[in-house]
C-alpha cells in the first residue's frame, strides 16, 4: 500500500467520526436550546399566575374592606357599635394590608399606583370612621362625608379592576378613553 491510499483511509474514518461527533454536538446544543425554551416559557407562565393571583386577592379584599366600611358606617348609623363589628372591619382591613403588601412585591408599578389610590382612600376612610366611632371627628368630619368618601371608592376600585386586566392581558370590554378618573361619574358598587 502506498502512502496516499493510507491517508486517504484515515482522513475518512476521521471525517466518519467527526461528522457523526459533530451531528451529536449539534443535536446536544439543539436539546439544551429547547430546555432553556421550554424553561423560560414555564418561569413566564409562573409569573402571569402569580400576578394574577396577586390581583385577584388584592382586587377582592379590596372589595371586602369597602364594603366592611359601609356596613360600619350603617351600624354607626343604626345602633351601638359592638365588638363584633369592630372584629369585622378590622379583619376586613387586616386582610386587605396582606393582600396590598404582596402586591407591592409582585404586581407592576402601572397597577400598584392604582392600588395605592385605592389603599390611601381606604385608609383614610378607616381612619375616618374610627374617629367618629369613638366620638373624636377632625373637624369637618361627618358620617355623611364618611359615607360619601367610602362610595367614591368604588370608582377607584373599577380604575384598578381595568388596569390589573390591562397587565394580565384580559381582553377589555370598556375603551380606555371611557374609563373615568377616579371621583368622576358614577361609582359602580359592590
Amino acid at each position: 500500500m502506498d502512502l496516499s491510499a493510507v491517508i486517504i483511509a484515515v482522513a475518512g474514518v476521521a471525517g466518519t467520526l467527526g461528522g457523526s461527533l459533530l451531528t451529536q454536538r449539534t443535536a446536544e446544543r439543539a436539546r439544551r436550546r429547547e430546555m432553556e425554551l421550554a424553561r423560560t416559557q414555564e418561569e413566564v407562565r409562573e409569573e402571569h399566575t402569580l400576578r394574577r393571583t396577586s390581583c385577584v386577592e388584592l382586587n377582592r379584599e379590596a372589595r371586602q374592606f369597602t364594603t366592611a366600611l359601609g356596613r360600619h358606617l350603617h351600624v354607626m348609623r343604626e345602633r351601638a357599635v359592638e365588638d363584633a363589628d369592630r372584629d369585622a372591619l378590622d379583619g376586613a382591613k387586616a386582610a386587605h394590608r396582606d393582600r396590598y403588601s404582596e402586591a407591592q412585591m409582585i404586581l407592576p408599578d402601572a397597577v400598584l399606583d392604582r392600588a395605592s389610590a385605592v389603599n390611601l382612600a381606604l385608609s383614610a376612610v378607616y381612619g375616618t370612621v374610627k374617629r367618629l366611632e369613638r366620638g373624636e371627628p377632625e373637624p369637618g368630619e361627618t358620617p355623611e362625608g364618611a359615607a360619601r368618601a367610602q362610595y367614591a371608592i368604588w370608582g377607584l376600585l373599577r380604575s384598578m379592576r381595568y388596569v390589573m386586566r390591562l397587565d394580565l392581558g384580559v381582553r377589555q370590554e370598556t375603551p380606555a378613553s371611557e374609563v373615568r378618573a377616579p371621583g368622576q361619574g358614577r361609582p359602580v358598587g359592590p
